[in-house]
């Protein structure tokens, strides 16, 4: 019989990349998503399929699902600067209270339980690159802190139902992933500057665009996932591709790839901005036999192909759907 999957943030870039996955490999998958940050249009080619269901749920109030559950993988959150500012409650309370909520229900369920950490619990790192064994460099009053400190906690409480209860969890830290289903107005780096070059505006870099990224093509970071959710390791695993740029040299690749005749300008650097970003993936290489593949300027060309066909409305910058403000 088919195993059954629980996916939150489904309707998000990266969850609905994984219900995809899930299903071409024999899954049936239940999507959970509120739609602060997702959209339906993400999911809408898999409502039609027997094999796919759907909860429009926020997973910090309590999570029911019928039926058996095999695994959970918890990739409800805002995930970008702009959101934190927005719906900092929010944002907290999804990686806290909702990260309780499933690991509850992974409990009752006896399922196993992968959540998405991030490369932001090292925050505005003082190693590099950044192994899993670096504690990392966070202000937990900053305004990334909400995101950052959420995070940490997930991890935390993951840990803790893993040694008290017997859980078998799993624990990824995504770095910097790109790819088709982004939003082109969460305020990260890649949509940002895409965005900004098909509008015909000049591309913003903040500071002197020094500060570097490491971009992971999305398919290459769901394998990683799926991957690691199979293994028997519990500790936390980069995930991520370790070939890094500047923010200026990665303006410059936008406006090549786009043909844009704009020019970069500068703005002060945000609050806390890590100034550098590298996984070190030691452990996917030998753990899981992982590694990306794809090389950043064939993925910036799906990519860019993607965003090319997103009418005038999407293409302008939006503010959030309407959301409770508690």
């Amino acid at each position: 019989m088919a195993k059954r999957v629980l996916i939150t943030g489904a309707a998000g870039f990266l969850g609905s990349h994984l219900c995809d996955r899930f299903i071409k490999e024999g899954y049936i998958v239940v999507g959970m998503d509120n739609l602060i940050t997702g959209s339906l249009k993400n999911i809408e080619h898999l409502f039609k399929l027997k094999e796919f269901e759907f909860y429009h749920h926020d997973v910090s109030k309590f999570v029911h699902v019928p039926g058996e559950i095999d695994y959970i993988l918890h990739f409800a959150s805002p995930a970008s600067p702009i959101d934190y500012l927005k719906i900092p409650i929010q944002t907290l309370k999804v990686g806290s209270l909702g990260t309780h909520n499933l690991l509850g229900l992974a409990k009752a369920k006896n399922a196993r339980m992968l959540i998405a950490s991030t490369s932001e619990v090292y925050g505005d790192p003082t190693v590099h690159p950044q192994p899993e064994e670096y504690w990392g460099n966070v202000n937990p009053v900053g305004p990334r802190g909400v995101y950052d400190e959420a995070k940490r906690f997930q991890e935390a409480i993951t840990m803790a139902y893993h040694t008290f209860h017997g859980l078998e969890t799993r624990i990824v830290r995504i770095f910097n992933t790109y790819g088709p289903r982004m939003r082109l107005n969460d305020g990260r780096v890649l949509p940002a500057f895409i965005g900004q070059a098909l509008r015909g505006e000049d591309l913003t870099a903040f500071g002197d665009g020094s500060q570097t990224r490491s971009f992971c093509y999305v398919d290459d970071l769901v394998e990683g996932i799926y991957r690691l959710l199979l293994s028997d390791y519990a500790q936390p695993v980069n995930i991520g591709n370790p070939d890094e740029i500047t923010i200026k040299e990665f303006a410059e690749e936008i406006l090549k790839l786009t043909g844009a005749n704009q020019k970069i300008i500068f703005e002060p650097l945000p609050q806390d901005d890590p100034k550098q970003r590298r996984p070190d993936i030691t452990k996917a290489r030998e753990i899981l036999g992982w590694e990306p593949k794809v090389s950043r300027a064939e993925g910036l060309k799906i990519t860019f192909e993607y965003f090319k066909t997103l009418d005038d409305k999407e293409l302008k910058p939006k503010e959030f759907n309407d959301f409770n403000k508690q």
